[in-house]
């Protein structure tokens, strides 16, 4: 039996070459596309699933002002964590890696994610050992831990325990290697434990206000994160809140709805890559809505190839209509005929998964290079996950066909004619109208996409970065920041001197990243979260960044290096003051005078709110020098390589000679800060591209079929001397009927979905009528050309074929 069904479904395929490829490259396309987005959905889910403490650790975020989230905590807390009976422990570390040279024997090696953390950190993350024990891995500040990557770059194939190392300016002992099982939120390279030190001296200051390590803390049990919460904010009320109340001679209460009062959030390991509400761990999070995207839409385009699969097959079954009356006739039951097309649909399913196993493998290197990802197909689940899309792809493509073709009536179909229902036209007419909503939905979606990222590349970002070289500053590490500006300033010097280098300036902040450090100044009783933008001279005039009123800083003004500032123009509005300049706030305990008002410019990227800034130099606020780590140049465009080269060759000469120069073009950087969206578009342009195809192919067979159903209509009006524009109209009108309803039911999904999208931006466009006439026309030509095309044969028929049967 099989062998016959076989046999039979090699001559349907002979017979009928275009619908079977139209089938198999409609199937192979949605399933390629929902394996692409499962490989980035297990991807994703991946991380930390390996660990067995992940829904016991958490990490301590504080929300310190509507909006604003800080991923960093103060160091007295080290004194009474220990004390919180609900914890198992805790652990202070940087939530983000040192890039720094190990030296071993001479040899030097630049390492990129050196993490310094408490002794505690690998019974949060409990690596595997292949060398030493995580107990003593970082038992004091001499201690490293390696990975085994590292290890064997350093030492071959050599045990690694007890070989010393040279690590910025100190000896460190290796006193573990580490293997790490799966994706984690931290992966470095490297261990230290160097951070006791600094946590000790903070602590010993009571230094409530300064907000500069990562904290994870372990619960015996998860659900009592509440009473954790609780009593580090109380901690803090008691600590800083009275303490500041009592200094401004105000109530505590008075403070808090003066200055509001910080919220802790205690955020789960297991939630850290997807729902992570800040990017606080520096193996980066995950985009969740950019991933349910990606997933919503590769179902959707799985689903409309599924639904044009059925359109082929009920559009070809015409022709098999009198196969299925006589295998009736010589006793096939209608099991018989079910069984045997879903073998068919089986087939088929299995040609395009075969080939959508190939279009996604030679396609991956693209895509991930578009996720900037390293995915591959090799996991148990993916195959798993597989064989499921392949079930369901059956079960739906291949029962209803099987069961339409299994119900025509045997007489009629010998005779010529078949009947059918009513409820399978409309169920056929009804995917064809849901396919005119999917391809409109896309259409429109992918216009106002487009439009929303062309409007972030052209918005005036109120600065301009081009020729402009942002320049990685790796300070002198010195306690005394007069000494760390004071280097930065004979460098300045000599860069001047290089030919083509126009200025030269700093900041303590990056152009499309952020700035490094964001503290309260009042002003009239009202407080303002601002961040700190502590400049040199040049860089506002060197940036294009104008003054909306006042003036800038002024080096022959020594004012402006002791208690002078500026503020932006958010700023400006959240103080409530018409008249800013010669006003006094208080900053961090200092009296500062507003010289000037800065007009607003996009720091983090134009999809992002501008943040209140607090404009002061490196020598007002000298703890700033700190955060000096950019080296802004402005050069020449006329041989512009030369000076870039003349740069390279001084910086890694005079000024950071163990490591690579690290530079790039701050308009490009910054254009990077919507490179997301960017890549949204363009998945969203491609995918239009896959749907417009799949919806072309079930028009155009479902235009067949109906077309082939009328044929003798056609040969009777003809005959009756019907005009060739009079059946184009005719056979024509359904069509754009369904093409008319399908747009409709798209309308209020895009609207509200897009909607929805669109909240992600700060300054975003408004949907205008104009994506949907655009949707609409450009749905209603492709329409036209198919079934008018078809239509346009059926015109050219011979009518005695179609006559002279009767």
């Amino acid at each position: 039996m099989l062998k016959n069904w076989f046999k039979i479904f090699l001559y349907q395929i002979k017979n009928n070459k275009l619908f079977t490829a139209l089938n198999i490259l409609g199937l192979s396309m949605g399933i390629a596309g929902l394996v692409f987005a499962i490989l980035y959905w297990n991807d994703e889910h991946s991380y930390n699933v390996w660990n067995p403490e992940k829904e016991k650790v958490f990490q301590v975020l504080n929300n310190v002002s509507e909006g604003t989230y800080w991923n960093t905590n103060v160091a007295p807390l080290e004194n009474h964590l220990k004390n919180f009976p609900e914890l198992e422990s805790h652990c202070f570390l940087n939530n983000w890696y040192f890039n720094e040279i190990l030296e071993y024997n001479g040899k030097k090696t630049l390492l990129n994610g050196i993490l310094d953390a408490q002794s505690t950190f690998f019974s949060y993350f409990p690596f595997e050992f292949i060398q030493g024990d995580p107990i003593s891995a970082i038992k004091d500040d001499t201690s490293i831990a390696l990975s085994e990557a590292t290890a064997q770059n350093l030492f071959g194939t050599s045990n690694a325990l007890g070989k010393q190392l040279r690590y910025s300016g100190r000896t460190m002992v290796v006193r573990g290697v580490y293997r790490i099982p799966g994706k984690s939120s931290f992966a470095p390279l490297a261990v230290t434990s160097i951070i006791d030190g600094r946590i000790a001296n903070e602590s010993k200051n009571e230094n409530w206000g300064n907000f500069s390590f990562g904290l994870l803390v372990k619960l015996k049990d998860p659900t009592k994160t509440q009473a954790v919460i609780d009593k580090i904010e109380d901690l803090f009320y008691e600590n800083s809140i009275k303490k500041w109340a009592k200094k401004e001679g105000i109530s505590p209460e008075e403070y808090i709805k003066k200055n509001g009062r910080n919220k802790v959030i205690l955020e789960p390991l297991s939630k850290a890559r997807l729902y992570a509400v800040s990017d606080s761990y520096p193996e980066g999070r995950g985009n969740y809505q950019f991933l349910m995207i990606m997933m919503g839409l590769s179902i959707l385009i799985l689903f409309l190839s599924i639904v044009n699969y059925i359109n082929l097959a009920t559009a070809n079954a015409i022709k098999r209509a009198k196969e299925v009356g006589v295998r009736k006739i010589i006793g096939a039951t209608k099991k018989n005929i079910i069984t045997q097309f879903i073998f068919e649909a089986t087939l088929i399913t299995s040609f395009a998964l075969l080939l959508a196993l190939v279009i996604v493998e030679l396609s991956l290197p693209f895509y991930n290079d578009f996720l900037g990802k390293q995915l591959v197909i090799q996991e148990s689940l993916f195959y798993i996950q597989l064989l499921a899309i392949f079930c369901v792809v059956i079960l739906v493509a291949g029962i209803f066909p099987a069961f339409y073709v299994a119900n025509f009536e045997t007489l009629k179909v010998l005779k010529g004619n078949f009947g059918r229902s009513k409820s399978g036209v409309w169920l056929r007419n009804g995917m064809l109208v849901l396919q005119f909503a999917i391809a409109s939905f896309f259409i429109i979606g992918s216009y106002i996409v487009h439009e929303q990222v062309k409007f972030m590349s052209t918005k005036e970002i109120g600065f301009q970065g081009d020729q402009v070289l942002d320049i990685y500053y790796r300070r002198p590490d010195h306690d005394d920041p007069k000494i760390i500006f004071n280097r930065y300033h004979m460098l300045k010097q000599e860069l001047l001197k290089i030919k083509g280098v126009e200025e030269v300036s700093t900041g303590a902040f990056s152009f499309g990243n952020n700035s490094s450090s964001s503290s309260s100044f009042t002003y009239n009783g009202i407080a303002i979260q601002g961040q700190n933008m502590a400049v040199d001279f040049e860089l506002l005039d060197m940036m294009k960044i104008k003054m909306l009123e006042g003036r800038n800083f002024n080096p022959q003004i020594s004012s402006d290096t002791i208690n002078s500032m500026m503020i932006n123009e958010t700023a400006l509005k959240q103080m409530n003051e018409k008249n800013p300049i010669g006003k006094v706030v208080d900053w961090n305990d200092e009296k500062l005078k507003i010289i000037g008002v800065v007009k607003d410019f996009h720091l983090y990227g134009p999809q992002a709110e501008i943040p209140p800034m607090a404009f002061f130099h490196f020598k007002t606020i000298d703890w700033m020098s700190y955060n000096l780590n950019r080296v802004y140049i402005k050069v020449q465009a006329e041989n512009m390589e030369e000076t870039v080269t003349a740069i390279e060759k001084f910086w890694t000469s005079k000024v950071n000679t163990d490591y690579p120069f690290e530079y790039d073009f701050v308009d490009k950087n910054y254009a990077r800060t919507y490179q997301t969206y960017v890549k949204q578009r363009n998945l969203f342009s491609l995918l239009n591209i896959v749907v417009i195809l799949i919806a072309v192919f079930g028009l155009f067979a479902l235009a067949s079929y109906s077309i082939e159903r009328r044929m003798k209509e056609i040969a009777i009006r003809k005959t009756l001397g019907a005009e060739t524009k009079t059946l184009l109209k005719e056979l024509s009108r359904q069509y754009i009927m369904f093409c008319v309803i399908g747009f409709l039911i798209a309308l209020f999904p895009v609207y509200y979905l897009l909607g929805k999208w669109l909240e992600n931006f700060a300054f975003r466009i408004e949907i205008s009528i104009l994506p949907f006439i655009i949707g609409f026309v450009v749905l209603l030509i492709l329409t036209l050309l198919i079934v008018l095309s078809k239509a346009y044969q059926a015109t050219r028929i011979d009518v005695l074929n179609y006559l002279k049967y009767e």
